[in-house]
């Protein structure tokens, strides 16, 4: 069997990052054009990475591509919304009762939660919402869990941008708050409690999002 050559994390791979991280920052909202000559001129690459680039965002379900729009920054529907919840709510039910059963350590969690006290604004809080929960995953010490999280995470994150996008009021106390408590459910070590809690945090952005449809 001859095999071709491997290929090495190209222009391709850069690009998507530089771009997935203006979709988060909030340079590129829910809806916005993605077109392939002014993202080569801004970053001053050729049109084959910019395409490259725009699959792999695709893959991740962060934009879409359709023939007669071109590629746009995904807007969720409300089926998109309701089956990320869903999902993400039976990924957490197993990541929480792993972490409780296993005794993990909650240094992580914490220092997570922690950071959200130093955010300033929404797009900075999403951020920290995120690295929390990516913090809980590694703690369940399940590298199947943690790879299937991995394959919604940057649809979540678009999911927080989207319920920001919509209101902001008394967001990030009530995000810190919820937080705090959701620490506090963990280091209590009763399983059914924190997950009444991680259910309630979830719902509250769902609800806002579905008010807001």
């Amino acid at each position: 069997m001859t095999l071709g050559p491997a290929r090495r994390r190209g222009l391709g791979s850069e690009v998507a990052d530089l771009v997935r991280e203006a979709i988060f920052d909030g340079r590129y909202p829910p809806g916005s054009a993605l077109r392939e000559v002014e993202l080569s001129e801004a970053l001053q690459v050729s049109r084959g990475p910019v395409r490259d680039a725009l699959r792999v965002l695709e893959r991740e379900g962060l934009v879409r591509a359709e023939w007669h729009r071109g590629t746009t920054v995904a807007v969720l529907s409300l089926q998109d919304v309701a089956e990320l919840d869903s999902l993400r709510g039976a990924l957490e039910v197993l990541a929480v009762e792993r972490v409780v059963a296993t005794g993990a350590s909650l240094d992580e969690i914490s220092a997570a939660a922690e950071e959200m006290e130093r955010a300033r604004t929404p797009h900075e809080m999403v951020r920290c919402d995120i690295a929390f929960h990516d913090a809980v995953y590694a703690a369940a010490g399940h590298s199947r869990l943690v790879q299937a999280w991995e394959a919604i995470r940057s649809q979540v994150h678009l999911f927080l941008l989207t319920r920001v996008q919509l209101s902001t009021d008394g967001y990030l106390e009530q995000i810190r708050e919820e937080h705090r408590d959701l620490v506090a459910a963990l280091r209590l070590g009763n399983a059914e409690g924190a997950l009444k809690l991680f259910a309630v945090h979830r719902r509250h952005a769902f609800d806002v999002l579905n008010s807001g449809s």
